[in-house]
């Protein structure tokens, strides 16, 4: 069997890989796995940047076949913000409270139409000559009123699925997975998990 090296420290993240990936036939392995302790400083501008830049340095670093993954929130009305620095929105040690706050508090009095946001995802697979692909999932919803729902982590309490009338953090694992961001983009990345490496990777 196969190994695949799953390049995050995040354990919500390593759980839903597990089980998205759970009847494939690899061998998932984390960083705590292998006893690796390294950070790859984010310095890309772009999800697929960061994913990448995480998946080829483990990769690289390691030997191994590597999955990294960056992701976060958009909303609309923020200019796209927080973006590319969810995970170190206002300043990297802030609580998920602190940074509702401040992303309520600028939206309040603000239509449902102008509260439109999504959750963006970019996987990336990489070896260690190199070869490297991405795939992405994307979510639309909206800004919650107020934190709702103790499910998920990260923003999951603020994003509304209208369709639903759930927050994702309402929603059970099973479910937030068939819809998510990482859901939709771990799928894509199965299909190509299933068939690697039989056809060939182009370098980026």
């Amino acid at each position: 069997m196969r190994s695949l090296l799953l390049a995050t420290t995040n354990r919500h993240k390593i759980e839903e890989f597990r089980t998205i990936f759970s009847d494939l036939p690899w061998h998932l392995l984390s960083l705590h796995d292998i006893h690796v302790d390294m950070d790859v400083e984010e310095t890309g501008t772009t999800f697929a940047e960061n994913a990448t830049l995480k998946a080829l340095t483990y990769a690289r670093a390691t030997g191994m076949f590597a999955l990294a993954d960056d992701s976060g929130l958009e909303i609309d009305a923020l200019g796209g913000a927080p973006g590319v620095y969810s995970a170190r929105f206002i300043r990297p040690d802030a609580s998920y409270d602190e940074r509702f706050r401040v992303i309520l508090e600028t939206m309040q009095g603000l239509s449902a139409e102008l509260r439109a946001a999504r959750f963006r995802c970019v996987i990336a697979l990489a070896e260690p000559s190199g070869s490297v692909r991405s795939v992405e999932g994307v979510i639309e919803g909206v800004i919650a009123d107020a934190p709702r729902g103790q499910n998920g982590f990260g923003y999951d309490p603020i994003f509304l699925v209208p369709s639903l009338g759930k927050t994702t953090a309402e929603l059970s694992s099973d479910d937030k997975n068939s819809i998510s961001h990482r859901g939709r983009a771990a799928q894509k990345a199965r299909e190509l998990l299933e068939v690697w490496p039989v056809f060939p990777v182009p370098h980026q």
